[in-house]
């Protein structure tokens, strides 16, 4: 579809769901706040992961741990020394980007997407940690970062949450959380960003083991996009080459969604081996071995970890369920229907009540019916405009189902129910509405 980032934000942004952080001061370059709609779909996308990889499973649990943490944290796991990515400067524009970001000809030339020149510095290598510091005193030994992951949080605690737990070897931590980094080339809306939210499930193993758990990881991280109706053909694995895998790999996968800008990691997944508890336990001096009571000795689990973030899975729903299609209206003509046409569980609203007009009459009833509902999922009561407006605008952030009460109504005590999907309009008795949309949204 011809300009659909372009579709998405303008309707991210129209309707509540994606604005312009600080826009009353000119905006923040690719900092991003979430209206009300963006706040309940991302509340959804968290619990849809939250349930899947906790909830439903024995052997995981989870954690929230600080943001700032001690920066011995951040010695011990390489990125004071190496999380950075190499910078180069435009001689003509003296933008700056990063190396790896810019296209080169057959000839290696590289051109500067700002003026369209080809001389640039040297690269050099610049460190993706907000730095600052904790106290009164600037001073070195006052330094602490903004982490830049979540996963360090769950190897430090690893013993106290495996104690407490008592969790035996293999099991999980999982932990929903925002991290930053200091980006030099953030970009295509809220794909990438200083500041996001990361899901990650930290999972602990024998060593001997991990390519097993890997490859189980990898399909049932695949498996969770597939069942919340993202398209399949939109999906693949890219297995890192052994010249991109991080420090701490011994293998990594991501999970790629075809974007309007092109095939982009959506999720990773990563075999971390021992290296972080190994680290943690020679830099901390502590003991972060397992023992294992069945086999009478001690090892350093091996770690698989799935991590996806939450702004970019908001983007990859949202893109996914973009639909643009004709729609017949009341007077036999067609018009043009936008459809957000979201999974269920994830869908910000789950059911709009609409009453035909704002009759005296019927407003009352609308509410009664609109209280019936809410308690048990999120309503929004629309009485503005025309009713097929009204359908419309549900349409387009993914409403399932609206609820129409008419002047039959007042006679019948039932209301009239559509299907967003189908536009499947239904009569169902008031005192059989909840039971009629529990069976479809639970």
């Amino acid at each position: 579809m011809p300009d659909l980032m372009d579709a998405i934000t303008s309707l991210a942004k129209r309707r509540g769901i994606v604005l312009p952080s600080s826009e009353i001061y000119g905006g923040l370059r690719s900092s991003w706040d979430y209206g009300p709609l963006g706040t309940e779909l991302r509340r959804n996308i968290r619990a849809a992961w939250w349930r899947a990889m906790v909830q439903l499973r024995d052997g995981v649990v989870g954690l929230e741990s600080s943001i700032i943490m001690s920066a011995k944290v951040w010695e011990a796991s390489g990125h004071v020394a190496g999380f950075s990515d190499p910078l180069v400067e435009c001689l003509s524009c003296h933008q700056r980007f990063r190396e790896d970001h810019l296209d080169a000809d057959a000839d290696g030339r590289r051109t500067c997407p700002n003026c369209g020149e080809h001389e640039f510095t040297e690269a050099k290598q610049f460190n993706l940690m907000f730095r600052t510091f904790m106290g009164p005193v600037e001073e070195d030994a006052a330094v602490v970062y903004l982490r830049p992951e979540t996963a360090q949080g769950m190897f430090v605690d690893f013993t106290a949450v495996q104690q407490t737990s008592r969790l035996k070897i293999p099991f999980g931590i999982a932990q929903i959380g925002k991290s930053f980094r200091n980006e030099i080339t953030p970009g295509n809306f809220i794909f990438r960003s200083r500041e996001f939210e990361q899901m990650e499930m930290e999972f602990f193993c024998e060593p001997g083991t991990d390519d097993e758990w890997f490859e189980y990881w990898k399909a049932q991280r695949m498996q969770w996009f597939l069942d919340l109706g993202v398209r399949k053909d939109k999906l693949r694995f890219r297995d890192h080459g052994a010249d991109e895998l991080a420090h701490y790999a011994k293998a990594a996968t991501d999970i790629e969604y075809e974007f309007p800008f092109g095939w982009a990691e959506l999720e990773g997944v990563a075999n971390r081996t021992d290296f972080d508890l190994r680290q943690h336990q020679q830099f901390s001096g502590e003991d972060l071995q397992y023992f294992d009571q069945e086999g009478d000795r001690h090892f350093i689990p091996f770690v698989v970890e799935p991590a996806l973030g939450v702004d970019r899975s908001v983007l990859v729903f949202l893109i996914d369920a973009y639909r643009e299609e004709e729609a017949p209206t009341a007077s036999g003509k067609t018009e043009k229907r936008t459809v957000l046409a979201l999974h269920r569980d994830l869908s910000p609203v789950k059911v709009a009540v609409l009453p035909l007009s704002r009759n005296e009459r019927l407003t009352p009833e609308a509410k009664r019916v609109s209280e019936l509902v809410k308690p048990r999922w999120i309503t929004q009561f629309d009485d503005a405009g025309s009713i097929g407006r009204r359908y419309r605008r549900q349409d387009e952030v993914g409403t399932p189902y609206c609820v129409t009460v008419d002047f039959e109504t007042l006679e019948d005590r039932a209301v009239t129910v559509r299907d967003r999907d189908t536009m499947q309009q239904v009569r169902i008795p008031i005192e059989g509405l909840v039971r009629y949309l529990n069976e479809r949204l639970g």
